[in-house]
């Protein structure tokens, strides 16, 4: 009781310190109310206050655009160090896992504030469209920077995706972009942009976008049989990937004296099948079958309010409606037919001060509101109360920089029925610093270590006849040591290179598992688990310039030992085969190349992926459980043209060039050769 009326109180201090800080930045923009008129470009007009440590990974501008990419998971496939989950077709649940930590490790920001599920931990990153983001970043521990907020420490890898801010051009007041996208595979996808210039600080925008496609594509089926052995393939159609979805997103931006503001509104419909597996030659449709709706609303405003001292405030609500048709269990036993709503209310207000120019401090404080309902029998309907508290530093001392932070996060939960789990209260460090020699100022050296920890998912707490309430949070622990060299040179041919090359040594504690109890149809959830990873990520870039043709190539690199280590700790013994042995759907070797050419006009790219053999079981890396190496190969050709005076796109893409039929899931297969034709037009 004392422990919960403690969290209570560290709650009411964090709003309070929110209500507070907006009084005052309100009051001091209300005195500053005069400042020369002049175009905005985009919401963060003002430069990061930091001093960056570790670089992120990023694609963004023309470059993302050429990519052969559909969604947000397609486009990460090129970083390296990344693991991406694609149950198949334009419909399937596409999950990202960074440094095989696990998926609910992964944080995932839109426009900077994240995305959450409390339900399940995974944010479906097949929602996300490419045609309104200008950049997609993704940080190994975090972000090296210390204004923002409290939610940005707590993950083990962040990826952020930032949308498109309104640029206009001259006395351009409207900018209008039309796409339409056609593609082998059924693809009916147009979709518009509109911005609006209302006044010299003020601008606006709206975008809509309809997907629809039947997903019927063929692939490739091969029987596996216990032994080992395999019958012989046969091609068939996939039948129960299709979708049909709407996403509008409109944003109010401006600027006030030294400081900006955004508002965000965001929506997504969908009606899709949700692919089963390909077992027992069964190839008919006979998948399950979502219905859903997600919104949000979410606003920022970042203020200078004196030389030294700096505030930010974001605000989110979102309302996410699911309703599941298990399509597969009702042939088998009964119609399963769920629907699930979560609701989501956050805070946050970030503080940084400047005590010189090389050493700043800031103060972050979140608090954030989760509940679930769902028409499950005996049901929890959990809510769930979380403040997160941030004291971080930045130091720079002539070519080495430092950054620390410590997080704080004070849970507790309410439950109607059954059994709520105990309060958490936990502090996680992190370190991160770096050195740059005086004698190669192209070469930056840093390391990191980081802690951090997730707290069990509503899934994982409450799901009738599985969930845990004495479920413990799983911790992560992070070390890592890299470098960067980066040069441009003054050369005919080669005009810029760039490598960054990282090692690191991963755990993971007290990983939680679904295993089965008393037969296949009853599992229960347990803290069952220990993984070690030792990896090496390389990305490389160049700019060549062959005449009037200009190069850039990139290639990405990764390996990674993900090690099951757990052992009579957790009552088992390190003599069981599955000791030692790789964790899920971790390749030993995976990668990506990438080579962009520019003449004139036109673009052309060529890029290629590929990821070594893995296996899929829960325990053995047996041969019934080993999964193929797969690599595509994908081009695109892109034309750029006037048409009645106003910019005209056409790009035409072939994905799977060489028609190779792989899983990346095992028994969900992935289409094999198809064309993607894209319009974009510019008014």
């Amino acid at each position: 009781m004392v422990a919960k009326q403690t969290t209570l109180q560290l709650h009411k201090v964090v709003f309070t310190v929110f209500v507070l800080t907006s009084q005052f930045l309100f009051s001091q923009s209300k005195k500053n109310d005069s400042i020369k008129e002049k175009a905005i470009k985009a919401v963060n007009i003002y430069k990061k206050n930091f001093k960056e440590i570790l670089p992120a990974q990023t694609l963004q501008g023309e470059e993302l655009e050429r990519l052969n990419s559909h969604s947000v998971a397609d486009a990460l496939r090129y970083f390296s160090g990344v693991q991406i989950k694609d149950y198949g077709g334009i419909g399937g649940l596409k999950t990202v896992n960074i440094r095989s930590m696990g998926s609910q490790h992964v944080g995932v920001f839109y426009d900077g504030i994240q995305l959450g599920n409390a339900q399940n931990g995974l944010v479906d990153l097949g929602r996300y469209s490419l045609d309104d983001l200008e950049e997609i970043s993704l940080y190994n521990g975090q972000k090296s920077e210390i204004f923002q907020p409290a939610k940005d420490f707590g993950s083990s890898g962040s990826i952020y995706l930032q949308p498109k801010t309104p640029v206009f051009t001259g006395t351009k007041k409207t900018n209008l972009v039309i796409r339409a996208k056609s593609a082998s595979i059924d693809l009916f996808n147009p979709s518009f942009r509109l911005e609006q210039k209302i006044s010299p600080r003020i601008s606006a925008s709206f975008s809509g976008e309809f997907l629809q496609s039947d997903g019927i594509y063929r692939y490739r089926y091969t029987r596996k049989y216990p032994n080992g052995k395999t019958a012989n393939d046969t091609i068939a159609k996939r039948y129960d990937s299709d979708i049909k979805a709407k996403r509008f997103e409109t944003s109010v931006n401006g600027t006030v004296n030294n400081g900006s503001w955004n508002i965000r509104g965001y929506g997504y419909l969908s009606d899709r099948g949700i692919p089963a597996p390909i077992v027992n030659n069964r190839f008919k449709a006979r998948g399950a079958r979502m219905i859903d709706e997600n919104y949000f609303v979410q606003a920022n405003l970042r203020k200078k309010l004196f030389p030294k001292f700096e505030t930010q405030l974001k605000a989110k609500f979102a309302y996410d409606y699911t309703h599941f048709n298990d399509t597969v269990l009702s042939q088998a036993v009964y119609p399963s037919q769920n629907t699930y709503i979560q609701r989501e209310v956050y805070l946050s207000s970030s503080n940084i001060y400047s005590i010189n120019s090389n050493w700043d401090v800031s103060v972050s404080g979140d608090f954030q509101y989760n509940n679930l309902d769902a028409d499950l029998k005996n049901f929890s309907y959990p809510t769930r109360y979380t403040t997160l508290v941030a004291l971080a530093t930045t130091y720079q001392w002539n070519r080495f920089k430092f950054l620390g932070s410590l997080l704080g996060t004070f849970t507790f939960e309410e439950v109607r029925k059954n059994k709520r789990p105990d309060d958490r209260r936990e502090w996680t460090p992190a370190l991160f610093m770096s050195y740059q020699p005086e004698a190669v100022p192209e070469l930056t050296l840093r390391a990191f270590y980081k802690k951090i920890f997730r707290l069990p998912t509503f899934n994982d707490l409450y799901y009738t006849n599985v969930g845990s309430t004495f479920l413990e949070p799983e911790f992560t622990f992070q070390h890592d040591i890299g470098f960067t060299y980066q040069k441009k040179y003054d050369h005919p041919i080669l005009k810029g290179f760039y490598v960054k090359v990282d090692g690191y040594y991963n755990k993971v504690k007290d990983k939680i598992v679904a295993v089965p109890t008393t037969n296949m149809f009853r599992w229960m959830m347990l803290n069952l688990g220990k993984v070690e990873i030792i990896g090496v990520d390389i990305n490389a870039q160049a700019e060549i310039m062959l005449g009037v043709v200009k190069l850039k190539p990139l290639l990405s690199y990764t390996y990674q030992s993900a090690k099951d280590k757990t052992d009579k700790g957790y009552g088992l013994d390190p003599g069981d085969t599955f000791y030692n042995a790789q964790i899920p759907y971790t390749p030993l070797h995976s990668g990506s190349f990438t080579m962009m050419a520019d003449y004139k006009d036109w673009s052309f790219n060529y890029s290629v992926i590929y990821v070594g053999k893995r296996y899929d079981g829960q325990l053995d890396n047996i041969q019934y459980n080993f999964v193929q190496p797969w690599y595509t190969h994908d081009l695109s050709i892109q034309k750029k043209m006037n048409l009645a005076g106003h910019p005209f796109k056409i790009n035409l893409e072939m994905n799977n060039v060489f028609n190779q039929y792989y899983d990346v899931v095992k028994n969900y297969p992935m289409p094999g050769r198809n064309f993607r034709l894209s319009l974009n037009f510019n008014l």
